[in-house]
């Protein structure tokens, strides 16, 4: 299988790459402790070209005590013992990069560990100290100090401000463990240009960067006031930051990819402007609820404002942050919204599943690139984890009502005899897997026509080798029409001749008039119609 594909893949290959997300920590455990490793994903590389990938997106691998799943990183340069060394990550880049697969790696430039040696050092250095100059200290309100310096409210709930024994307040956005840099200090944008250096001399294609809309904050930290600036979401200083960065990524071919979560269309194309990110993930297509307007609305909505920029569009259904698809798809309310999450939420997995792979095949005929969350590719199920068991802050901070997001991290099934669903050999993996976990193996999926697994593989091998699914990227270029079709499907063209239509309605729909099927979710009726919850690829 590694012999069809390009060793190296064209320059603007991330226009159109399909993205693979692993979270390193669930993906394949090599050592048999129970934590995944770098061991175990060079093991499985095998299964990720047949897979049909261009990259793989690594979520945070560097040395971390782990707070909050990584994103609380202690040290860019090492990587964290439990997952390997650094000599095995820059193996295993090369090893991707032989197979024609690049590696993107991710950046957490808003905060750090509180583990981290600058941070460490400014507690040690007290009040008033250039140690401190690099976070946000503050005295706090009151005469005794002890309310926070300002009304702000945690990305996780709660204040985001912690209150040491010398009486200083600091800032974290995120947890506790979690302070914020101070992205006004010419160190901290020094530090960071220097990382970046570094994993681009070691190979890496790409970075992520988590958060990038939060990064600057309003130097007065004020409390919020109705009708002034964000004081610290989407603050135009960003620009300047990524500009720097984008020529850094020049010198090295890589790119950027953004976290930026905006409303505003136009504020958010700011970040792919030329000179700045080369793409930004697309979270209204992917909290979309199963609505064949609201999806056509969210899928017009993202090539425009893209179009403006001359920059390619995202495509995501799921990553490590969110309800998996097979589960959000069969509930009644199927969109996704953070602060609508609750325990005991029912859902229809057989509805579910079906929808989830219309779904799969609706997102990889889009024109732009196409991000895969780990374990979509099985039809994995959202997990309740048992209280006692549940590790992520955001369930913590939110007073337990939240169930968190441990739920789509359970680690991956890759056999159905071996121990721990073939996860690793010896010790029970670090979030429990369902005892039905073993039915969603890649062994049981590899080798079954019908599976989600099967289809995955198929379409994005078509996706690859369809002339009529690349994305040029040339301005004014037409990359999608829509066709007519009845009240609830979705029916597009792409070039060469190639249509995918999408049925979300009650009934059985009618087909365009087409040559060829080349790929469909499910059984076509026996009249050759379309049924509910069903997409198909066809040749006109």
């Amino acid at each position: 299988m590694a012999a069809n594909r390009p060793s190296e893949p064209t320059a603007n290959w991330w226009r159109d790459a399909a993205i693979y997300q692993i979270y390193v920590r669930s993906f394949a455990d090599g050592d048999g402790d129970g934590t995944g490793d770098l061991a175990g994903v060079r093991a499985r590389l095998p299964y990720l070209v047949e897979l049909g990938v261009d990259a793989l997106w690594f979520t945070p691998w560097y040395l971390s005590p782990l707070a909050d799943g990584g994103y609380d990183v202690a040290d860019y340069r090492t990587i964290d013992p439990a997952f390997g060394t650094l000599a095995e990550a820059e193996k295993l880049i090369a090893e991707a990069r032989e197979l024609g697969i690049r590696t993107i790696i991710d950046i957490v430039p808003n905060h750090v560990s509180d583990q981290h040696a600058w941070f460490r050092a400014a507690l040690e250095a007290g009040s008033g100290s250039p140690e401190r100059d690099l976070f946000h200290f503050r005295k706090g309100r009151g005469p005794d100090g002890a309310t926070p310096p300002n009304d702000w409210v945690s990305e996780f709930g709660g204040t985001p401000w912690t209150r040491l024994d010398d009486g200083e307040w600091y800032l974290h956005l995120f947890a506790t463990q979690q302070p914020d840099l101070n992205w006004a200090h010419p160190a901290v944008r020094q530090e960071h240009e220097e990382v970046l250096r570094f994993w681009f001399e070691r190979g890496v294609s790409g970075v992520r960067i988590d958060s990038a809309a939060l990064l600057a904050k309003d130097p007065a930290l004020p409390d919020f006031a109705e009708g002034d600036p964000h004081p610290f979401v989407d603050r135009d200083e960003l620009h300047d930051i990524y500009r720097a960065w984008r020529a850094i990524g020049d010198e090295y071919g890589g790119v950027f990819v953004g976290e930026v979560w905006l409303p505003d269309a136009e504020r958010f194309a700011r970040y792919l402007r030329p000179d700045e990110l080369h793409t930004a993930f697309n979270f209204n297509f992917l909290a979309c609820p199963w609505d064949a307007g609201l999806l056509r609305t969210a899928i017009d909505d993202t090539l425009s404002e893209h179009a403006s920029v001359g920059a390619p569009a995202t495509w995501v259904l799921c990553n490590h942050d969110v309800t998996r698809t097979v589960t959000r798809y069969g509930r009644a309310e199927t969109g996704f919204d953070f602060d609508a999450k609750t325990f005991g939420t029912p859902t229809d997995l057989a509805l579910g599943t079906r929808r989830a792979r219309a779904a799969a095949l609706l997102s990889l005929a889009l024109p732009g690139a196409a991000y895969l969350y780990q374990g979509e590719e099985l039809g994995l199920p959202e997990v309740d984890i048992p209280l006692d068991r549940i590790q992520d802050p955001m369930h913590f901070r939110k007073g337990g009502a939240d169930p968190g997001r441990d739920g789509c991290r359970v680690p991956l099934p890759w056999s159905a005899q071996g121990p721990y669903a073939g996860f690793g050999a010896d010790a029970e993996p670090w979030l429990p897997q369902p005892a039905e976990w073993a039915s969603y193996a890649a062994d049981l999926q590899s080798d079954d026509p019908d599976s989600m697994l099967t289809l995955y593989r198929e379409a994005l091998r078509l996706r690859r080798e369809e002339p009529g699914f690349a994305t040029t990227g040339e301005p004014g270029a037409r990359e999608l029409t829509w066709l007519d079709a009845a009240p609830g499907v979705l029916a597009l063209s792409r070039t060469e001749g190639l249509l995918c239509v999408v049925n979300l309605a009650a009934e059985a729909a009618e087909l365009p008039e087409h040559t060829a099927v080349l790929l469909a979710s499910g059984p076509l009726d026996g009249a050759g119609r379309l049924p509910q919850d069903t997409a198909v690829w066809l040749r006109a």
